[in-house]
């Protein structure tokens, strides 16, 4: 019976000894694995700081493209009216051209008159004061 006991005794510590053998493997693996998580749980932090990041951009960029469409809207009304000025600018200058050559031949037709009236005047004045 001691033999068996010994033997069982033998067995247990062979146990123990296998026991802690794969407690301290555990443990080895233990530590990579905390480590490998927490890279884990950093690397879903940053990504979940980097989808509200691209979702900030992405709105941002939704209203500049909003902002280019009204600008680019405003820059046609613009020129369209700036085509309206130019063309009323263009009318209006036609209208003084003529106005001033109306001027300038009413101005010489008076003067002419004026010329033609002197003369009579300077005649029939001769005319009076001879008699």
């Amino acid at each position: 019976m001691s033999c068996t006991i010994e033997k069982a005794l033998a067995d247990a510590k062979a146990l123990v000894e296998r026991l802690r053998d794969h407690d301290n493997a555990a443990e080895s693996l233990i530590e990579p694995t905390a480590a490998l998580n927490k890279r884990v749980e950093l690397k879903e932090q940053h990504f979940k700081e980097l989808q509200v990041h691209v979702d900030q951009i992405t709105e941002m960029a939704a209203v500049m493209r909003k902002a280019i469409e009204i600008d680019e809207q405003q820059g046609c009304k613009e020129q369209e009216r700036v085509f309206q000025l130019e063309q009323e600018n263009k009318g209006l200058r036609e209208i003084l051209h003529i106005t001033r050559e109306s001027f300038l031949s009413l101005k010489k037709d008076d003067a002419s008159e004026s010329t033609s009236l002197s003369a009579l005047v300077t005649s029939s004045d001769l005319s009076l004061r001879k008699s």
